[in-house]
């Protein structure tokens, strides 16, 4: 299979598959990667979250008692957007340096890259540990697929170190922040419009709740050495029933991208306490944050073979994105993880969205060379 498939290839087939989420499904796009895995020797299990909703974790072992390394990433995708692209979406369309198409650098580049890399080691004789790949369905909503994986209990077994191959531009990061997504309600009560003092304007009082929370400081000790803050903006605010009316409910959406270290139930604990009484607060999403010791001797290893390949001095970097690791890192015990992968993360969810050729083709070899390490 390795000589019939490239990563350029690879990537290439998997645009190919519409799995926009959550139009779209990704179960066959999976049990294709699954089938090219088989094929070579690795164990493959199926799981679906929902119909359709597909994930697969794919294992094969190795001769010695040393824990898997395992290589994450999502084949979903977000939708087109309103705008017309001037590349076909879904053909892998390449110029230049360039492949264009919905997934290209989120993240289904990363996906093929670390799927030849596995098939590489599948050929491998003495190799020490195993390998796994975790292929998630349903992350760009809320990591549905690895976490309902990871509720299973004895899906995705062991590792001893994550590689989350999300779009870094080859740069490998060690720490990104969670997501504590809340829908806050705010009610009051109805009257008509004409007579106002006859009712309570959920629209005035969500006018003063904006306000706080446009001032509001974190508890603790909220700073990350390399995420920084965490942050809070209100994304969505509807309300009110027609013109004539006061209305008396108000909703908002409000996103928090909380740093490590912070659990999210405790962020919404302290946010409920400011807010007070009269506001309502429902989650829509609760994942923590990622980050890993930079004195990690796996982390150690893994920046000398990247200074070899990008030429200059690894400093430490995260993102302000979550991703799967919210989920993989806890399940699997919080061995280190790191996120590095080929797109660029400037084009995720963008109108003719692209990835570099040649960062596809190095990333593969990176891949190698960090699996090679591991297993020997």
């Amino acid at each position: 299979m390795e000589k019939l498939l490239n990563t350029v290839s690879l990537t290439r087939q998997l645009l190919n598959f519409n799995t926009i989420n959550p139009l779209s499904n990704e179960d066959e796009c999976a049990r294709y990667l699954g089938k090219i895995l088989e094929e070579s020797g690795f164990t493959i299990d199926y799981y679906d979250f929902a119909r359709g909703r597909t994930s697969l974790v794919a294992k094969i072992e190795g001769r010695g008692d040393g824990l898997p390394l395992c290589f994450t990433g999502h084949i979903d995708t977000v939708p087109l957007g309103a705008l017309p692209w001037e590349k076909d979406p879904f053909k892998g369309e390449i110029e230049g340096d360039k492949m264009f198409g919905r997934g290209s650098s989120d993240m289904k580049s990363g996906i093929a890259a670390m799927v030849i890399a596995a098939l590489r080691m599948a050929g491998e004789r003495d190799r020490k540990a195993g390998i796994t790949l975790v292929i998630n369905a349903g992350e760009e909503t809320g990591c549905e697929g690895s976490k309902y994986m990871a509720e299973l209990g004895n899906a995705l077994g062991e590792a001893g170190a994550i590689v989350i191959t999300e779009p870094t531009s080859n740069y490998p990061l060690v720490a990104h922040k969670g997501a504590v997504w809340l829908e806050a309600i705010i009610r009051g009560v109805t009257a008509h419009g004409s007579m106002p003092e006859e009712g309570v304007n959920a629209i005035n009082k969500s006018a003063l709740i904006i306000d706080k929370l446009a001032n509001y400081k974190f508890n603790g000790q909220n700073q990350h050495p390399i995420l920084g803050e965490p942050t809070l903006n209100i994304g969505t605010i509807s309300g009110g029933l027609n013109i004539n009316s006061v209305p008396d409910l108000v909703s908002m959406e409000v996103d928090i991208r909380s740093i490590p270290g912070q659990r999210g139930q405790e962020v919404i604990d302290e946010l409920k306490l400011f807010l007070g009484s009269d506001v309502e607060l429902k989650t829509i999403l609760n994942l923590d944050g990622v980050s890993t010791p930079l004195d990690n001797d796996w982390v150690q290893k893994v920046f000398v073979i990247m200074e070899q390949y990008l030429k200059q001095k690894i400093v430490p970097k995260g993102v302000n994105f979550f991703t799967d690791g919210s989920v993989l890192t806890s399940a699997y015990g919080y061995p280190p993880t790191l996120i590095l992968g080929p797109g660029e993360a400037e084009m995720a969810h963008k109108t003719d969205e692209y990835c570099y050729v040649s960062k596809m083709k190095e990333i593969t070899d990176v891949y190698t060379d960090i699996a090679l390490q591991w297993l020997k």
